[in-house]
């Protein structure tokens, strides 16, 4: 276990240079005092680092020092292909320099190893899109991307759901994420990064989210940009996701479900009411029915989610609810009576 993690040290200050004791300590889930210990460990045995002391300081590589342990065992050779997602990158501009790497990984592995590789490549295939959708078309997205690498600063034309539709801004780029098959810019507002730092005076609220199919012109600006230091694009999407349920579900109601209606759960709805339904329910009664407090976002939606139930559902409270419930079924049975 330390031998690999001296290697892995040796590979993480190559790749991303001056890193402190605490940053090797976090990524590798290790002590800080264990990460002394072992750089004294690489020091004695040559490895060319310095460290520098106080606040933004840290340990570094000589220039000019690659590790050739660059040996990939079964397990990394198997598992590296895993992690390849051509679509995407294609999407993002980086098609042929996948190829590349790809073709120059294949030819440095011993021909047992290729052959491994070759099958799990054979064997794995990413679909991104949900059932029943499609991609979005995202004409943009290379030069999104290449902006997000280069950090350079952008002026997107984009069309918006709320009034007025489109609009115009100037964004720092951060990071772009796919999400079930739709690309989505995480950017910080310009205009508040020159006033106030990356994040501006809003703190998190200049950082928005843009879906990339609705961007319609890009034009990349001169000059650069820093994004903010303590900044984490996957922390940011999960608490952005998060919030965005939080800002969505604000009312509930209290539902009847059957059995099948239980059942049903994950194929008609939405996990967040997936799981609110299995942490309330309260029952069974006789007939095996459970009563569930489920958030919604209005009544609107609300109907509209359980009317897929049938009559294997019924709506309590809201009052709002239970009447809407009530006249979407005789509106039904106006079209599906025997008269109609």
């Amino acid at each position: 276990m330390r031998a690999s993690r001296l290697v892995s040290i040796l590979l993480l200050l190559q790749i991303r240079g001056r890193v402190t004791a605490r940053e090797i300590a976090d990524t590798l889930e290790v002590s800080v005092r264990t990460i002394y210990r072992d750089m004294e460990s690489l020091s004695a045995a040559g490895v060319p680092l310095y460290a520098d002391p106080g606040h933004r300081g840290g340990y570094e590589l000589l220039d000019g020092f690659r590790t050739r342990l660059t040996g990939l065992t079964t397990g990394e050779a198997e598992s590296l292909f895993l992690t390849g997602l051509p679509t995407a990158a294609a999407d993002l501009g980086l098609g042929s320099v996948l190829t590349a790497a790809h073709l120059k990984l294949m030819a440095a592995l011993p021909a047992e190893l290729r052959d491994r590789a070759g099958r799990i490549a054979e064997c794995f295939h990413l679909d991104a899109p949900s059932w029943y959708g499609a991609a979005d078309p995202t004409p943009h997205l290379a030069e999104v991307a290449d902006s997000v690498w280069n950090r350079r600063r952008l002026r997107i034309r984009y069309l918006r759901w709320a009034e007025p539709s489109e609009t115009t801004r100037v964004v720092d780029p951060y990071g772009v994420v796919l999400k079930a098959g739709a690309w989505y810019l995480v950017a910080a507002h310009a205009e508040s990064a020159e006033g106030g730092g990356p994040h501006g005076d809003g703190g998190r609220e200049a950082i928005r989210t843009y879906r990339v199919s609705r961007i319609l012109d890009v034009e990349v600006r001169s000059g650069s940009f820093e994004r903010p230091a303590g900044f984490a694009l996957a922390a940011h999407w999960q608490d952005y996701l998060d919030r965005f349920d939080r800002r969505r579900l604000r009312a509930s109601a209290t539902v009847r479900m059957s059995p099948i209606a239980m059942d049903r759960l994950t194929h008609l709805t939405e996990p967040a009411v997936v799981h609110a339904a299995r942490a309330s329910a309260t029952g069974p009664d006789a007939d095996g029915w459970v009563e569930v407090v489920v958030p919604i976002e209005s009544v609107e939606q609300a109907i509209t989610t359980l009317l897929p139930f049938g009559g294997e559902v019924e709506a309590l409270e809201p009052a709002e609810l239970r009447a809407g419930m009530r006249a979407a079924v005789a509106a039904l049975a106006r079209v599906y009576g025997d008269g109609g």
